[in-house]
């Protein structure tokens, strides 16, 4: 490794970040917004709900929505399996549950390490990360739930 560089475990303060892999990609979420990752388990349908909404499951007595999170970032669909993980999120007040194909690990990420989405040309692709951080020779993105969960799909959740 290059004198000076830092791997994410050797930050010595920043925030937590979960990675999940979604497809064949990597992304990070604020740990401060989980509340819990459970196992897949059967969703019940919700008619008339944007394709992203899988369906609702139940939180210990709580009725939760959960968004497959490759439909959200545009990555085509999951087909959830029992390997498959629901991170609970609080957003907004509200529980939402986001689909991920697996837990990765627990990142610490220092502000210096955190670079801006490149542009690509559409403003939805670098709305929904909220930047991109390399670690160990992999880029993952940082998923900023104001743009992958906006209210006005929750509310249709």
């Amino acid at each position: 490794m290059a004198q000076g560089m830092m791997t994410a475990s050797q930050t010595p303060r920043g925030s937590e970040f979960l990675s999940v892999r979604v497809g064949i990609q990597e992304f990070m979420i604020d740990i401060m917004q989980i509340r819990e990752i459970r196992g897949w388990m059967t969703s019940t349908p919700m008619p008339h709900s944007p394709p992203s909404v899988v369906g609702m499951i139940n939180l210990r007595g709580t009725i939760v929505p959960v968004i497959d999170m490759a439909e959200q970032l545009g990555l085509g669909g999951s087909d959830p399996s029992p390997s498959s993980v629901v991170v609970v999120v609080e957003f907004h007040g509200r529980l939402v549950g986001l689909l991920a194909d697996a837990v990765c690990d627990i990142i610490m990420v220092s502000d210096d390490m955190i670079q801006p989405t490149p542009d690509v040309g559409d403003s939805q692709a670098s709305d929904c990360l909220g930047g991109m951080v390399m670690i160990d020779g992999r880029i993952v993105g940082i998923v900023s739930l104001e743009a992958i969960l906006p209210c006005s799909q929750l509310q249709a959740a």
